[in-house]
């Protein structure tokens, strides 16, 4: 049985500790693909919530010290019952306080995945990589070895997103060539593709490296058909349609897409 199928039968609990420009586009996603979103990042429950969770997705894209302690207190409780995390280190490298944050919470919380383009993660292990906002600028080194540093120095999935994904433990390494450019145009595709990544962890009982791979892959094919459905709309048309497809796209239309090598 694939993951997707896992998720759709089994509607996994999904904590999201997210930010404001993505929060109902997240958890609406999450609805569509079937897992179960909750949103909360008060500190009076986020320990409980993540407690409770199939699995922790942590994102800092609208960042402040509030926030940052939620991550922290969710993230510790996480650890404490197993719960798989993914961490989004939005736009690190961008300022000195998100630098500074992402790489407190990679040294102070286990986590199972690490997600984000490849200047935020240079920049979550203290490489350096040029980047636009929330955006990779360009650079000279090699992702795929960036990737797998990261793995080995943190001790879990990373995921580093562009044109080719790499998905990486350290010692097993994929690369997905699914998706499309009109991704780029629209807020919180990244956002939403970690919080798909935690929902496949959920149902892996090992948190695989396949579950993630097989996570982003799909995500990558979503967002081809979404785009082949609307093509020539623009991306408000796509972005409905991706909701839509993330319900729609069968574990066989998946399989007969996925453009998965292992290097």
């Amino acid at each position: 049985m694939s993951f997707l199928q896992k998720v759709r039968e089994t509607n996994p609990l999904i904590h999201n500790i997210t930010n404001n420009v993505v929060t109902n586009y997240t958890a609406n996603g999450l609805l569509a693909l079937g897992a179960s979103p909750f949103m909360a990042d008060a500190h009076e429950e986020v320990s409980d919530v993540a407690k409770l969770a199939n699995a922790l997705l942590l994102n800092m894209g609208t960042l402040n010290n509030n926030i940052v302690d939620s991550i922290l207190m969710a993230g510790t409780s996480a650890n404490k019952h197993n719960v798989p995390i993914v961490f989004d280190p939005v736009g690190a490298g961008a300022t000195s306080y998100r630098t500074a944050i992402a790489q407190k919470v990679a040294k102070k919380i286990k986590l199972t995945v690490l997600r984000g383009n490849v200047a935020e993660v240079a920049h979550v292990i203290g490489e350096s990589w040029s980047i636009k906002g929330v955006d990779a600028g360009s650079g000279e080194g090699n992702i795929v070895q960036l990737a797998q540093k990261a793995a080995h120095q943190l001790g879990c999935i990373v995921v580093v997103t562009g044109a080719d994904d790499v998905i990486t433990d350290g010692q097993t390494t994929y690369l997905a060539s699914n998706g499309h450019p009109i991704l780029t145009t629209i807020t919180g595709s990244g956002c939403l593709l970690g919080s798909v990544i935690a929902a496949f962890l959920a149902v892996s009982e090992q948190h695989s490296i396949e579950a993630v791979t097989e996570a982003v892959s799909f995500y990558g094919v979503v967002a081809e058909i979404a785009n082949e459905m609307v093509e020539a709309k623009g991306p408000g048309s796509f972005q409905i349609e991706f909701l839509n497809q993330l319900a729609l796209v069968t574990p066989e239309l998946y399989q007969q897409r996925t453009l998965i090598q292992k290097l």
